[in-house]
């Protein structure tokens, strides 16, 4: 049995393609665009010496993780993880638990 020509693109998916074409990726389309949306949130309440050494990080069930440059800035964000849950949980995107991590070099 032979198998019918495949069909070839002439310009690469774009992420919205790929992402939209597979249910896993579409999942992890999700979390990324919550992720983002957590963090377009919190923003704000971050010392502008700080929010450009912060990254949004995983988005999941368990939580929502923010990544750090180094311990310091971790430690500053350990100090507002109140203030910021909070601000989440009056703006209707409350997270179950707010993770504060370092990003290894």
């Amino acid at each position: 049995m032979s198998r019918p020509p495949v069909a070839h693109r002439t310009a690469p998916l774009t992420m919205a393609e790929a992402l939209g074409g597979s249910a896993a990726l579409g999942r992890l389309g999700e979390r990324l665009r919550r992720s983002r949306t957590l963090f377009a949130a919190v923003a704000p309440l971050i010392p502008p010496g700080l929010v450009a050494h912060v990254q949004p990080g995983p988005a999941d069930e368990e939580g929502w993780s923010l990544l750090c440059a180094n311990a310091a800035v971790a430690a500053k964000l350990r100090q507002l993880a109140p203030r910021l849950q909070q601000h989440l949980h009056e703006s209707g995107l409350a997270v179950a638990a707010l993770r504060i991590k370092v990003q290894p070099p």
